[in-house]
């Protein structure tokens, strides 16, 4: 069996920033082991495979794998597969607005994708609207131990830690400084007490401001128990992050929107854009947008 493979760089304008990602296609006859074992070998923090849709008024079936196991949705590789499969449909060059529609695990992800220039550009709505998680979390003292910081590093403002689920689930971290932000680094056997009895292996720290000063936040994400030391850009993470905000930034009714950094301490700079829509004092929606360069494509020889 012979399948042709795409490699892209996500969340980037720029080949060799963001963050990589190998999308598979017609990958209806794989097993889900045969899947996993090709997202090992290509050992980046995500692979996509393409399939057929269930429902013909759809775009593709797509199954999304880590390098040690299967993620119901994620950001970057929804982003970067829809951009492939929009642009495979157009000519180069040619300026185009799409709608692809991928049925992923948690869910239909509905994703625009627009080429006015060089970089395609995507934004998809999350599957599932995330919201907060009553659990109880750990102290300070506990967080920061995991990453080799202090206890004054956690928090800022109205910004707390909390646990949010929209997919997967996730820690969001807030921390009082970039600098602090840039210390961070996950030290077992302090990282798995932490995460693991969260039900997660996600933990996304961030902190005000950023390179750009239309930036609002610097974030890095870690989830090392899941093959992926560091990721340099991870759109349900940053989707997850409208339920944190909701409630640290008391956000109104209407439309917000963030610019995000991301990736950029691991020499990965990565940009994304992150939208929520508030109605009745609760989170309507969450959408997240980027950009991606597409770098190398071959044929896989199963």
């Amino acid at each position: 069996m012979r399948l042709k493979f795409h490699t892209l760089d996500v969340f980037t304008t720029v080949k060799f920033g963001g963050n990589p990602l190998a999308v598979v296609l017609d990958a209806d006859a794989l097993s889900d082991i045969q899947m996993q074992t090709i997202a090992r070998e290509f050992n980046l923090s995500e692979t996509i495979f393409v399939r057929t849709p269930k429902d013909p008024a759809n775009t593709a079936s797509v199954r999304i794998f880590f390098p040690t196991g299967e993620i119901p949705f994620a950001g970057h590789p929804t982003v970067g597969c829809a951009i492939l499969l929009a642009t495979q449909k157009h000519k180069d060059g040619c300026s185009f607005e799409t709608d692809i529609r991928l049925e992923e695990v948690a869910g239909l992800v509905p994703v625009k994708v627009i080429r006015i220039g060089p970089v395609p550009r995507a934004i998809f709505t999350a599957p599932v609207t995330p919201f907060r998680v009553e659990a109880a979390l750990p102290a300070a003292d506990d967080i920061a131990g995991a990453v080799g910081l202090v206890a004054s590093d956690i928090g800022f403002g109205d910004h707390r830690p909390g646990l949010h689920q929209g997919g997967p689930r996730c820690l969001h971290v807030p921390l009082a400084s970039r600098e602090a932000l840039a210390k961070a680094r996950p030290l077992e056997p302090l990282w798995s007490a932490l995460v693991t009895p969260l039900g997660t292996d996600m933990a996304y720290f961030y902190a005000p401001g950023g390179d750009d000063a239309r930036t609002s936040y610097r974030a890095r994400m870690f989830a090392p128990t899941s093959g992926v030391p560091e990721d340099p850009a991870t759109g349900s993470a940053t989707a997850l992050l409208a339920a944190q905000l909701l409630v640290a930034e008391a956000l109104g009714e209407g439309t917000h929107r963030w610019d995000i950094e991301q990736g950029y301490e691991m020499g990965r700079p990565s940009n994304l854009r992150l939208e929520a829509d508030v109605a009745g004092g609760k989170l309507a929606s969450a959408r997240v947008a980027g950009q991606a360069v597409q770098i190398m494509e071959g044929v896989l020889d199963i």
